[in-house]
C-alpha cells in the first residue's frame, strides 16, 4: 500500500515519488549507494571460541586477542560486530623450551608511550604448574601491532608468581595490576610503574576471597582484573571469582572514589554480590574475564568476556567472546545487566560506520 503523499498523477511523477521512496526506506533500514552498513545488529557469541578475550581500541581500529596456548594473534577491525571476517596476525609465538614456552594465556594489548605493549601469562614447559608462572611482556614499536617486530621485555619482577596482568593510567602515573598466588588463594595486587616493562614499590595486595561467590569449584580465585573508569570519575576494577570450570563463576567489582590513591586497600571498596553472573534463562554459563571498550563514537562503554553456552563445560575451547552494552546509573556505577542469549540480535556500537 503506497503512503498518502504518493499518487499516480504522471508516469514521470510517479516513478520519481516511487524512487524517492524506495530511497527514504533504504536509508532508514541502512543502506546507501548500494552498499549495506557494516552492521546494524550483531549476535553473540562473536567466535565460536575465544577464552580470555581482550580488545584494544586505537585510532579508530580495534584490535582483538584471546588465548591461544603457545602463540598470540591480534584480530583487526573496524566493526566489533564482524570480528569474525577480521583478518588475524600471529605476532609473536611461545619458544620450544624454557621460560614462556607453555600455557600463554590472557594476552592484553596496550598503546603506552607512543608503543605498543603486549602482557601476557605463560609457564616453562618442563614446569607447567602456579610455581613457574609469570607474566610477561613484549614490545613493538610499529604504529601498527600486526606488523613491525615484537622485542621480548622479560618477566615482570612481581612479587608473586601469578597470571592476568593489566595496566591503566591514572593522574599521569602507570599502574600494573595482577593475580596473585598467595598460600591458598588468589589475591589482586597492584604496583605502580617506573616505565611500561617495570614494575616500582610497593606492590600492594588490595583484595582477597571473602564471599562464598568467590570460592566456587573448590577454588578460592580472584583472577582477571580490569580497569573501568566511569563517567563521574569513580574508579573500578572488575574481577573474575571463583575457578573457571565452575559454571559460577562471575564478575565481582572494586570501586574506589574519583581522587582516591590506588595503592591505599583501604581506597578499594568490593561488592557484596557478583555484578555479572550466570544466566541458565539466557543458556549462559561462566561469564568472565572480561574487558572494556568504548564505541566508535566514544558515547557508550561495552564489555567483552568469554561464557560458556552450556553448563559443566568448564575452561574448554568452547568458552566463546561475547559483547554487550555497559548502562550507568545515575550514582555513577556501572550496570552490567545480564548476559544475553546467543543468537539475539544486538544493536551495535553507537558511531559505527560502514567501514571494514
Amino acid at each position: 500500500m503506497l503512503p498518502p503523499a504518493v499518487t499516480r498523477t504522471h508516469n514521470g511523477a510517479w516513478k520519481h515519488r516511487r524512487v524517492a521512496l524506495v530511497a527514504m526506506l533504504l536509508a532508514a533500514l541502512g543502506v546507501a549507494s548500494g552498499h549495506v552498513r557494516a552492521g546494524e545488529t550483531f549476535t553473540n557469541p562473536l567466535l565460536p571460541s575465544g577464552p580470555d578475550p581482550w580488545v584494544a581500541q586505537h585510532g579508530g581500529t580495534y584490535y582483538y586477542t584471546n588465548t591461544l596456548g603457545n602463540r598470540i594473534a591480534l584480530w583487526k577491525t573496524r566493526d566489533m560486530g564482524r570480528l569474525a571476517q577480521a583478518p588475524v596476525t600471529v605476532v609473536w609465538r611461545a619458544p620450544a623450551s624454557g621460560p614462556g614456552s607453555a600455557s600463554v594465556w590472557a594476552a592484553e594489548l596496550h598503546f603506552l608511550d607512543g608503543k605498543w605493549y603486549l602482557y601476557f601469562t605463560a609457564a616453562d614447559k618442563a614446569h607447567d604448574d602456579d610455581a613457574h608462572r609469570h607474566l610477561y611482556v613484549l614490545e613493538n614499536a610499529s604504529p601498527d601491532p600486526t606488523t613491525g617486530h615484537w622485542i621480548s621485555r622479560g618477566a615482570l619482577k612481581t612479587g608473586y608468581n601469578g597470571i592476568d596482568g593489566t595496566v591503566f593510567q591514572l593522574r599521569g602515573k602507570l599502574y600494573f595490576v595482577y593475580s596473585a598466588y598467595v598460600g591458598d588463594h588468589s589475591d589482586l595486587v597492584i604496583a605502580p610503574m617506573s616505565n611500561p616493562w617495570t614494575l616500582a614499590a610497593p606492590q600492594v595486595d588490595i583484595a582477597h576471597p571473602t564471599y562464598a561467590w568467590e570460592m566456587q569449584g573448590g577454588r578460592k580465585i580472584l583472577e582477571g582484573p580490569e580497569f573501568l573508569k566511569g563517567p563521574t570519575g569513580k574508579l573500578f576494577l572488575s574481577y573474575s571469582a571463583s575457578a573457571c570450570w565452575s559454571d559460577h563463576y562471575a564478575l565481582g567489582l572494586l570501586s574506589a572514589a574519583a581522587d582516591a590513591d590506588p595503592l591505599d586497600p583501604a581506597s578499594w571498596h568490593k561488592s557484596p554480590q557478583p555484578v555479572f553472573a550466570e544466566s541458565p534463562a539466557n543458556g549462559v554459563y561462566a561469564p568472565g574475564h572480561n574487558g572494556f571498550f568504548k564505541s566508535p563514537d566514544g558515547k557508550q562503554t561495552w564489555i567483552i568476556y568469554h561464557a560458556n553456552s552450556g553448563p559443566g563445560w568448564k575452561c574448554g575451547p568452547r568458552r566463546s567472546p561475547r559483547m554487550q552494552q555497559v548502562h550507568w546509573r545515575a550514582d555513577g556505577t556501572p550496570d552490567f545487566g545480564v548476559p544475553v542469549k546467543a543468537g539475539v540480535p544486538l544493536a551495535v556500537p553507537s558511531g559505527q560506520t560502514a567501514k571494514p
